[in-house]
Formats: C-alpha cells, sequence, structure tokens
C-alpha cells in the first residue's frame, strides 16, 4: 500500500476521534481577550499532539493565546528521514505549515449557553467552524504523517491566538514561520459552497480620538467646542473615501461620545474598519485619514489616530495559483468539486503571503455563519477536505513547490 493510501485510509477512520476534540474544543471559552481559555485551548492541542510523539514548542505571548509550533519531521516513509539537501533541489524555504487560529469572536460562558451539538450531520457551536474544526483537521493531518511519514519537508502546525482583533501579537510569530514556508495551508473554514479562498482584502483597524471643549448647552453654549460635531464632520469625509471599483470601503462602525445631553461634548470617540485590495490603496487611503483626522473642522477640536490591528491582503501569485491547482487535484480525488472565491475577510493568510509564501486559505472543513449563533459545520467534510490536504502535501514535489 502507497503511503498516500495507508495515510488517506487512516484519516477515513478518524472521524469520531476528530469530533471528540472537536467537542472538548468548542466547549472550552476562548475569546481573543480571554488568554487563559485560549491557552487551555492550546494545552489540549500541546497534549494531544504529543501523545502522539510530536514535540510542540511554545512560545508566550503576555496579553493574547500563546503561540503553538508542532514539528513532524520529514521522512519518505515510517522510519526513514530524508535530508534537507535533496529537498526540492535545496529550496531554503522547507516547511509546509498548516496554520490556524485558537480564538473566538464570543463572550465568555458562550459555551455554556449553546455547547457543542450535532443534529442531522450538522455541528453547531461557538467557533465550530471558525475554525476550530480547522485546528482539529490539522492536529490529525499532523500525526498522519508522524506515523506514515511520506512528507517530502518537514510540517509545521501553527496555532496561534488572536487572528479575530487582527493578531496584534500573533503576528510577528506568523511573519517569521512564513519566511521559512514552502507552503501555507490556512484552515479557516471551507466557503459555503465547499469552496477555498485564493483571495482575500487587506484591513486596518483604527481609532479617532476628539477632544473639545465642555459648556452648558443652555446657558453657556457659545463656550463650547463640541467634539461630537467634530465627529461626525470627520465621519462624512472618512466614508467618502470609498470606492467600491477598487475594492475599498471604509466603515466607522463603532462611536462614542459626550458628557450629558445637557453639555457640549468635550471628548468623542469613533472606530474605523479599512478594506482594500492591493497594498499601494492601503497606503494611499491611510494618508487620507490622517489628513482627516488632523484637520479641524470646528476650530478648537483636536484629535489622534491609532491604529489598533492590521490585515496584509491575500493577492494571487503564480506559485500560489500552482498551489490552488494542486490543492483542486486533490480535493477532486476525495470526492470533492472546489472553486477559488475572493474574499472580503481578512485572515492570517494575508500575513504569510505578504513574506512571499505561497499560501492557500479556507482548506479547513465546511461551515458558514461564522460569528454568529447560527455557526455550523458539515462533518462529513472534516475527512474529506482532511485527506485532500494531506494529498495534496504528498503531491508538492509532482507539482513543482
Amino acid at each position: 500500500m502507497s503511503t498516500e493510501s495507508e495515510i488517506t485510509a487512516w484519516l477515513a477512520t478518524q472521524q469520531g476521534a476528530m469530533l471528540a476534540e472537536l467537542e472538548r474544543m468548542v466547549n472550552t471559552d476562548g475569546g481573543s481577550y480571554d488568554k487563559a481559555g485560549v491557552d487551555q485551548v492550546g494545552a489540549q492541542i500541546k497534549a494531544f499532539c504529543e501523545g502522539h510523539g510530536i514535540p510542540v514548542e511554545v512560545v508566550p505571548r503576555q496579553n493574547h493565546g500563546d503561540c503553538l509550533k508542532a514539528r513532524v519531521v520529514a521522512s519518505g516513509g515510517a522510519g526513514k528521514k530524508s535530508s534537507p539537501g535533496t529537498m526540492s533541489g535545496g529550496n531554503e524555504r522547507q516547511k509546509i505549515v498548516l496554520m490556524g487560529h485558537r480564538d473566538t469572536v464570543f463572550p465568555k460562558g458562550e459555551p455554556t449557553r449553546r455547547p457543542f451539538t450535532i443534529k442531522d450531520g450538522i455541528a453547531y457551536g461557538p467557533g465550530v467552524a471558525d475554525m476550530k474544526a480547522g485546528l482539529v483537521m490539522n492536529m490529525f493531518i499532523l500525526v498522519a504523517f508522524q506515523k506514515f511519514g511520506g512528507a517530502p519537508a518537514d510540517l509545521l502546525g501553527l496555532f496561534t491566538g488572536d487572528e479575530e482583533i487582527g493578531s496584534p501579537e500573533g503576528r510577528e510569530v506568523i511573519e517569521a514561520t512564513a519566511r521559512e514556508a514552502r507552503v501555507v495551508f490556512n484552515s479557516e473554514p471551507g466557503r459555503p459552497s465547499g469552496n477555498v479562498v485564493t483571495g482575500r482584502k487587506g484591513g486596518v483597524f483604527s481609532v479617532f480620538d476628539i477632544e473639545g471643549k465642555a459648556a452648558h448647552s443652555g446657558g453657556n453654549f457659545e463656550a463650547g467646542i463640541s467634539a461630537i460635531g467634530e465627529l461626525a464632520a470627520k465621519i462624512t469625509a472618512i466614508h467618502a473615501l470609498t470606492d467600491l471599483k477598487r475594492g475599498i470601503t471604509l466603515n466607522v462602525g463603532l462611536v462614542s461620545g459626550g458628557q450629558s445631553v445637557n453639555t457640549v461634548a468635550p471628548s468623542a470617540q469613533g472606530q474605523i474598519d479599512l478594506r482594500y485590495v492591493e497594498l499601494p490603496d492601503r497606503d494611499e487611503v491611510m494618508g487620507r485619514i490622517h489628513d482627516i483626522v488632523g484637520r479641524s473642522y470646528i476650530p478648537g477640536t483636536k484629535a489622534r489616530l491609532t491604529i489598533k490591528g492590521e490585515f496584509r491582503s491575500l493577492n494571487a501569485t503564480e506559485t500560489s495559483d500552482k498551489l490552488f491547482r494542486l490543492y483542486q487535484s486533490t480535493a477532486a480525488a476525495s470526492g470533492l468539486k472546489v472553486e477559488g472565491e475572493f474574499s472580503g475577510g481578512c485572515a492570517d493568510s494575508g500575513f504569510t503571503a505578504a513574506m512571499g509564501a505561497p499560501t492557500i486559505c479556507a482548506v479547513g472543513p465546511v461551515g458558514g455563519k461564522a460569528h454568529s449563533p447560527e455557526e455550523y459545520l458539515e462533518v462529513g467534510s472534516m475527512v474529506p477536505r482532511a485527506q485532500a490536504m494531506a494529498r495534496a502535501i504528498l503531491r508538492l514535489e509532482s507539482a513543482g513547490l
């Protein structure tokens, strides 16, 4: 039996074990700001991998979940190690990276309110698709290659803890890993169509704070300087930067300000979501936002802009297209019809692509309605998607990757 047959046959027997790991993971709190909960999920992953002989390095993070690196050494078969000098013509970027994030967007206690359930082949629960099923899938793929060998280069499972808020602490680890990556598979959920993501927008998440001057709105109105009035003017100017034809959108999605209804507002704040496709557009629009924030539409106001988080765009390259075509063919061998989609959403895959690593995203099990109480996972997609990725890894050499 070939190594590919051994791995895919073994994965075919693992759905029950996958679901057991997924249930435990979904029922563990893990919002982005819940470091203890995200690290508890990390401890589950670490114990699972180490229990199968896979060493795991913990990269501590101060405020958010630690990063984990699980490593499987390349071998041509069980117990047969290969020499790095023979891999891919001596390509310096040797690691095959399987990536995923452990954090969710949900508040503490959400798993207690609606724990993991399965009904008619559909699983529900906080983070079930985005992206705990992808984490479980990566865990089992790592174990499959640990058991049977066959990978053309070392595998590295990267499990981060703060993607949902722009990876403020995970980004440096992701980028450092990407510099060594031969290819990157990001196991975000497969689209409801069953497709994968071959392009994503980049995003910048920023906050602007405005300072005005308080005054009684009836007895001393003229002495006040309204920060809320300035906020309104800035919002109008920022939203006007939207250019749908170029894929540029601006949304001030959160606002706050004021002291009382009968006080001219001494302070106000707006939070901006910028999405773009091409990196030069990011620089252009951010420059214009800085100009808007720096301008006083109402004399006497002051404002400052702070970038809170950022994602890079995922743009197709000749090599990433080759990786997609390879995955498409291996998915077909698992009985799946897969196309590439563009997504306006952001992900860590943008960071790896920006580092020059051929990247494909949303190769995880199929699901939908992420970030909502209706989030779901198609249970029957877990094994075929795992098999598709395993086949793609095994066939990297023949595809010239």
